[in-house]
């Protein structure tokens, strides 16, 4: 049963007029200008608990990172927040009729992720959430949205230049509860690990020579290097395959068709909210195809 939440009865900008949802601009995190879509109007959606709490209360939460640039972040000076992620999911609330003053975005841990949506503390999840079958045990998925897949972080003068070098002696960082660290525990047994609540922490780390690589997907690695070029840099090549999905409560078919189709339909969308926010780091990007299970 989800818990009793406060209805501020804020008024839904989508029930007025259809309007253009304005971006943060200028921050580490990425995208410029005004978002490539609109906010919904008189939006139904048969079928969906979370949809009616969410109209209920008038404000739909979704929970994000704040500490990835260009995908999740909170520039602390303005309480701006940015990225690819961001703009997904407030593409999503747009596709539901809220605007950016209906959404209350929450920082969960990764570690907290499936427990948050089964609390019903958050409406749905963004931020950079790898599909796997266990976590679908506990909770559903619209997706994928976005396929990367697990790199390497280094020290600029490091050693390592690929996963190849992850040997006995090598001390590896990342997210408590992620999927990077499972991965390295599995197929990496000689190698040492350490785990931080975000992946920003396992950077700190590097950085003043705690560990001596941290992975994760290789997209978040990409926006960290972009800040710190001269003292850490991403190597090799991505060896796995994530797959980023919109984290729902077990259960709900009819949120998880009404984004899924969203996802197919937009494609045009997908891509300007890319450009926008990861687009200047020269790699390509190209929508992965919906997987309706």
């Amino acid at each position: 049963m989800r818990r009793t939440r406060r209805s501020a009865a804020i008024a839904l900008g989508a029930a007025a007029a259809v309007a253009l949802v304005g971006c943060a601009s200028g921050t580490p995190g990425g995208g410029t200008g005004e978002q490539p879509f609109e906010v919904a109007t008189d939006v139904q959606l048969e079928g969906s608990e979370t949809f009616d709490t969410m109209m209920a209360d008038g404000v739909v939460r979704i929970g994000v990172k704040e500490d990835q640039p260009n995908l999740g972040y909170l520039d602390s000076t303005t309480n701006e927040r940015t990225g690819f992620d961001v703009d997904i999911a407030r593409w999503v609330a747009a596709s539901l009729g809220f605007d950016e003053e209906a959404i209350e975005f929450q920082s969960i841990p990764s570690a907290n992720r499936e427990q948050a949506l089964v609390n019903g503390d958050i409406d749905f999840y963004v931020g950079t959430y790898s599909i796997t079958d266990g976590r679908k045990e506990q909770i559903d998925f619209a997706g994928p949205y976005f396929v990367t897949g697990q790199g390497l972080l280094v020290a600029a003068d490091s050693d390592i230049t690929s996963e190849a070098d992850l040997v006995a002696g090598v001390n590896v960082c990342s997210a408590t509860g992620s999927t990077p660290i499972q991965n390295i525990r599995d197929n990496y047994p000689d190698v040492e690990t350490t785990e931080f609540d975000t992946y920003s922490q396992c950077v700190e780390g590097l950085v003043n020579d705690q560990v001596d690589a941290v992975t994760t997907d290789q997209a978040i690695l990409i926006g960290y290097a972009a800040q710190r070029p001269d003292e850490i840099q991403v190597v090799g090549e991505p060896f796995t395959e994530e797959r980023y999905g919109i984290g729902l409560p077990k259960g709900d078919d009819a949120l998880r068709d009404h984004i899924n189709t969203m996802l197919e339909e937009g494609g045009e969308t997908w891509q300007a909210i890319y450009d926008n926010n990861l687009g200047d780091s020269g790699v390509e990007g190209t929508q992965p195809e919906v997987d309706r299970y």
